[in-house]
């Protein structure tokens, strides 16, 4: 039998004050948004998801897993950004099952529009507050943690 790992009080400690950080930095950068008259966090992920893929495009499926959203959660925000013009679907020709969202140049030019006010929270919330060092040991520390839940 394996022993069971023991969370000492710094771990702890650590894990709370990473989980508030992250729900109050991820509520800052939806107000930015909010502020500047522009969609929530959710419609950013997909937008920029879909930018990185090949041809702007990727299935219902792939999309979900990418942008770290449920299924259900998905097929309402693409509802939400289709009919807003932001992206489009596509039948899968190879499967009759699957379907594409397609970034159009609208979803593009949005996503790039809301990158700017992203970007001004990451430097403002995030960034100012890590040197070089911290950034480095911070990335090296989650690429780790990422890898061992992704097994």
């Amino acid at each position: 039998m394996t022993a069971k790992p023991i969370l000492d009080n710094l771990q702890n400690s650590v894990w709370r004050l990473f989980i508030t950080a992250n729900v109050k930095l991820l509520d800052r950068m939806g107000e930015k948004f909010s502020q500047a008259g522009l969609p929530s966090m959710d419609w950013y992920d997909v937008l920029l998801t879909l930018k990185e893929a090949p041809e702007y495009r990727l299935r219902l499926s792939d999309l979900a897993e990418k942008a770290l959203l449920s299924r259900s959660n998905l097929t309402h925000l693409v509802d939400r950004l289709e009919k807003a013009g932001l992206l489009y679907r596509k039948r899968c020709p190879s499967d009759r099952r699957g379907t594409y969202a397609v970034l159009t140049e609208a979803g593009l030019a949005m996503q790039q529009q809301m990158w700017t006010v992203y970007a001004e929270g990451i430097a403002e919330y995030f960034a100012c507050h890590l040197d070089d060092e911290e950034l480095q040991v911070m990335q090296r520390v989650l690429k780790r943690m990422l890898a061992a839940v992704s097994q």
